[in-house]
C-alpha cells in the first residue's frame, strides 16, 4: 500500500461476511462421515443462514452507532450471495445507508476450489488422494486443484484490487466484505508478510464471521497500521450473535 505522499485510503475495515447455510450444511456433512456436502446451489448462491443473518445485523447496528468519522464512506464487496447480504445488512442499518456506495468487485470472490469444490476433508482424500498429497506436500499457500487456485493465486488478485482502492478511493474510509481467505491474503499484502508468518496467522484460528480488521493510516509513516484483527467484540454484545468461526467456504477444506 502507499507510503509517504502517496494517494490511498484513509481507513480499511476488512469483514467477513456471516455465517452461511453451507457451513451449516458442512457440518452436518463431517458429523455423517460423508464425502461430499449436500448443497441446495452452487457455492456463489448460498446464502446466509439465520444465524448468519444476526450476526450481520448486529455489525450494521455496530457501524451505525459509531461516530461519522468511524463509518465507511464506500463498501467493496463480493459478488458472493453471503457477502451481499451481510454488506446489505450493514447500509440497511445507516441513516442514509441507501446512498452510500456499494460496488461489487470480483477479485474479492471466494478461493476457488476448482475439482475439490463440495468436498467434504475425508472426501477429497478418497476421491482424489493425489491432490491430498500435493496438497500435503506443497501446502496451502502454494496448492492448486485442477480448475482452481492456490493462496498466490488469490494474492495476485488482491494485489491488483488494492491499487484500483489506492487510486480510487484517495483518503476514504473503506469497508471491505468479503471471505477468509481474502481476510488473510490481505493482511499479507498490507502487512508485507512471509508465507511463514500468514500461515502461522491461520493456524491460531479461522476468521470469524461478521468479525472486523481494521488498518488506519500511519500518520508518521503514511503507510497503513493494523489496528485490530479478528474482533468480535459487537458480536459479543448481541445478544442473537453467536461467534462462530467456521472454515469460510462451503467445502471442508480451509483455505
Amino acid at each position: 500500500m502507499p507510503k509517504d505522499g502517496a494517494t490511498g485510503p484513509s481507513r480499511i475495515w476488512l469483514v467477513r461476511h456471516g455465517e452461511s447455510a453451507g457451513n451449516v450444511a458442512r457440518d452436518r456433512a463431517h458429523e455423517s462421515g460423508l464425502d461430499r456436502i449436500d448443497l441446495a446451489a452452487r457455492d456463489v448462491d448460498i446464502p446466509l443462514s439465520p444465524l448468519g443473518e444476526d450476526q450481520a445485523a448486529a455489525l450494521g447496528a455496530h457501524v451505525a452507532r459509531a461516530n461519522a468519522e468511524d463509518r465507511p464512506e464506500v463498501i467493496l464487496v463480493s459478488p458472493y450471495r453471503r457477502a451481499l447480504q451481510t454488506a446489505g445488512r450493514i447500509t440497511g442499518a445507516l441513516d442514509g445507508g441507501s446512498d452510500l456506495p456499494l460496488r461489487i468487485d470480483e477479485r474479492l470472490r471466494e478461493k476457488e476450489f476448482g475439482i475439490l469444490d463440495g468436498l467434504t476433508t475425508r472426501g477429497v482424500t478418497a476421491v482424489y488422494p493425489e491432490q491430498a498429497e500435493f496438497r500435503r506436500l506443497l501446502g496451502k499457500f502454494y496448492h492448486r486443484p485442477p480448475g482452481g487456485e492456490s493462496w498466490c493465486d488469490v494474492i495476485f488478485r488482491l494485489r491488483s484490487l488494492l491499487d484500483t482502492v489506492a487510486i480510487r478511493h484517495a483518503d476514504q474510509r473503506v469497508m471491505i466484505v468479503a471471505h477468509q481467505v481474502v481476510v488473510l491474503c490481505m493482511r499479507y499484502i498490507i502487512e508485507e508478510l512471509t508465507e511463514d508468518e500468514i500461515l502461522a496467522i491461520d493456524a491460531e484460528g479461522d476468521v470469524a464471521n461478521c468479525s472486523v480488521t481494521e488498518y488506519r493510516r500511519d500518520p508518521a509513516g503514511g503507510g497503513l497500521r493494523l489496528v485490530r484483527y479478528n474482533a468480535t467484540d459487537h458480536l459479543e454484545r448481541a445478544a442473537d450473535a453467536e461467534v462462530t468461526a467456521e472454515p469460510d467456504r462451503a467445502g471442508g477444506i480451509r483455505g
